[in-house]
């Protein structure tokens, strides 16, 4: 894996390798009594148990079960080392089922359905190795019709390979689908010893009902087109098939109760192995990482938290140094005393100054997101010219919040369509990809929905905020010249400083205007197929939750700005804080008012139905409604802690009503 910075290649390298070779280890050495159990099951008979358990005692010392235990080894290093490639922390939602189309089809997904098809075909021929028996050989002799000895194909064992096959395919598809790969961090932490406990019987009953559903399509497929793979083998091998047995594509050969209990055990075997790999890398990389604050030694200074913070990629890093900001502002009153020290020499609260930037940036980019989607499905696509009031309401609420932020680009990005997106990418876009935003691509997108959704430039003076792209000039600032200066390190720009805007764009010439109405006149036709529509229709509870796919960096952003600000009243012993505290109450605010419009559209109040048969984490599902309960905690907190102290904090009227009403509790 290769990565642009430093600090990627530090963390990476000293802490995730360390915790996915720790996760692999653990899944080796549960191999051996979980294939023992394997034995046990696949052998044991009722009227002879002993006998069963001599036999499988005296099967596991022996070569051939060794020889299994190595392959099977192979194979779950493997499969952790697919974990560690497509895991992400942001899962990828497809909007609409051309995109989850368009996500099966990825040449990266096919990458990883032929490497699960291999690995499924390994544990199906240590399967059959194992039961023995009839499944033991692919080859047996056998005599023709006229007497001749010859080598016939054995279809017991041709089956158990297959069915190893297409288990590891199904596996890899559903992946995609449930989003098997996002890795989701826990509410409440605990030792990785009971977390496991907690979580395996999940991982047997996952296996054994996927594995039944899995083995159920398989007998069916394997029924209609089980000749080709055994007629292929069969000239491949040079192999002839044994006309005194039934063929197992028919009903007579299907029927054996015995061969559909050794599939479906041999199905729950493969997806235990690879579930219980799985699980414990989850657990492994989301444990806490503590990150220091400060650092005596200039070396040193790039893994400190308030650097750290601010890093792009690897997202896990960025996920990893926030969860610890919220662990930190809530437990730590040594630690957080360092994020309020100054720096010395010079007396910069250099270390608040980095967090609350960051923090605040987290939040005005969600903001700006939500203003961005409510204003796209309020004008169904067209472009709204709102009024001089709301222009001037727009502006006034974002002032409060651009001094905390320098100017930086705003990426409207489109749905991710990779199979999965790298928690460790190269990209260098924004700090957390924008999950959703109109699909410009589409057929049906209109040219107002595209200008609507096109980026700002980089001088037009609405950039790197919410304002009306109508707004030509900035609302007077909530508070003073000095205070911003001290916390920018730079004096306010002068109103000349701010471009102009460019000049209306020529005229299209008549070829473009062609092409164009052309363009409109295949997309009105394609509108009229309902195959067509139904694969490019937006879906909208996909679209809530892809909106809120990163939220969980929201949350932890969230609480340890509340948490610090509380901690500030009787330990900021400099009232750095104090400094930035109308921007963090103007920052919460304006986000309340985006998180209760977006609450107010069709779809996005309604809770899915948690799906109990899958180890797909769909916690990404809710986060829009533990955003929602985080942020008003966060201003609940913050207001009961400072009481009437708030009413001398510069804001809106507008927001000084809003903050009454959590001073009184009728929020």
């Amino acid at each position: 894996m290769m990565f642009s910075t430093e600090t990627s290649c530090w963390f990476i390298r000293k802490v995730i390798c360390w915790r996915a070779t720790a996760s692999i280890a653990w899944s080796v050495l549960l191999l051996p009594p979980t294939t023992a159990v394997f034995v046990i099951l696949s052998r044991f008979s009722l009227f002879h148990p002993f006998q069963t358990i001599s036999e499988c005692l005296s099967l596991l010392m022996s070569a051939s079960s060794v020889f299994s235990l190595i392959l099977l080894g192979g194979v779950i290093i493997m499969a952790g080392f697919l974990t560690l490639e497509y895991y992400t922390v942001i899962p990828t939602i497809a909007c609409s089922k051309i995109a989850l189309l368009g996500q099966l089809l990825h040449p990266r997904q096919f990458i990883n359905s032929l490497a699960h098809c291999l690995m499924g075909i390994i544990v199906g021929w240590c399967c059959a190795i194992t039961i023995g028996c009839r499944y033991e050989m692919l080859g047996y002799p056998c005599k023709n019709s006229d007497g001749y000895p010859q080598m016939c194909v054995n279809e017991y064992h041709l089956i158990i390979l297959l069915a190893g096959a297409f288990v590891g395919f199904s596996h890899s598809l559903l992946g995609v689908i449930h989003n098997i790969n996002y890795i989701s961090f826990q509410t409440v932490q605990q030792y990785k010893y009971f977390r496991f406990k907690g979580s395996l019987p999940l991982v047997v009953m996952c296996s054994a009902t996927q594995a039944f559903y899995s083995i159920k399509n398989y007998v069916v497929l394997y029924f209609f087109l089980g000749y080709i793979p055994r007629a292929w083998i069969c000239k491949t091998l040079n192999l002839h098939l044994d006309s005194s047995i039934h063929p197992l594509d028919s009903i007579a050969g299907l029927l054996d109760l015995s061969l559909l209990y050794h599939l479906w055990i041999s199905a729950t075997f493969l997806l235990f192995t690879w579930y219980i790999t799985l699980l414990l890398f989850r657990i492994f990389v989301t444990e806490v990482y503590t990150f220091p604050v400060q650092s005596s030694f200039t070396e040193d200074s790039h893994q400190c938290l308030p650097k750290v913070i601010t890093e792009k990629q690897p997202m896990i890093l960025k996920f990893l140094a926030l969860q610890d900001l919220a662990l930190l502002s809530q437990h730590s009153p040594s630690r957080r005393s360092e994020v309020f020290s100054l720096s010395q020499p010079g007396g910069h609260p250099h270390n608040w100054n980095a967090i609350s930037k960051e923090c605040l940036a987290l939040l005005a980019d969600l903001t700006q997101r939500l203003v961005a989607y409510h204003e796209t499905v309020a004008t169904n696509g067209r472009a709204k010219t709102l009024s001089n009031g709301s222009e001037r309401k727009i502006s006034s609420e974002t002032s409060s919040t651009e001094d905390m932020m320098s100017p930086r680009p705003t990426f409207l990005m489109k749905t991710p369509t990779s199979v999965f997106a790298r928690s460790v990418g190269r990209s260098s876009q924004s700090p957390l990809t924008i999950p959703f935003t109109p699909d410009l691509d589409s057929p049906f997108a209109s040219p107002a929905l595209r200008r609507l959704a096109a980026a700002p430039e980089q001088g037009s003076p609405w950039h790197g905020s919410v304002q009306s792209p109508h707004v030509m000039r900035k609302a007077p600032k909530l508070w003073s010249t000095s205070t911003d200066s001290l916390f920018n390190g730079s004096p306010e720009p002068t109103p000349a400083s701010v471009p102009s805007p460019k000049k209306e764009a020529t005229k299209p010439s008549f070829l473009v205007q062609f092409l164009q109405n052309r363009k409109e006149q295949v997309k009105s036709f394609l509108a009229k197929r309902v195959l067509i529509m139904y694969l490019f229709t937006k879906l909208p509870e996909a679209s809530s939750q892809a909106l809120f796919a990163d939220s969980q960096a929201h949350i932890w952003a969230l609480e340890g700005l509340s948490y610090l600000v509380q901690a500030s009243f009787t330990e900021d012993q400099f009232g750095v804080v104090q400094t930035t505290l109308p921007s963090i109450l103007s920052s919460m605010l304006l986000l309340q008012e985006a998180v209760d419009r977006h609450f107010k559209l069709p779809h996005a109040s309604s809770k899915p139905v948690r799906s109990t048969s899958t180890m797909g984490d769909s916690t990404y599902k809710t986060l829009r409604f533990a955003l929602r309960a985080t942020l008003k905690t966060a201003l609940y907190r913050i207001t009961t802690t400072f009481g009437d102290h708030l009413k001398a904090v510069e804001m809106s009227a507008e927001h000084r009503k809003r903050l009454q009403q959590f001073l009184e509790y009728k929020e």
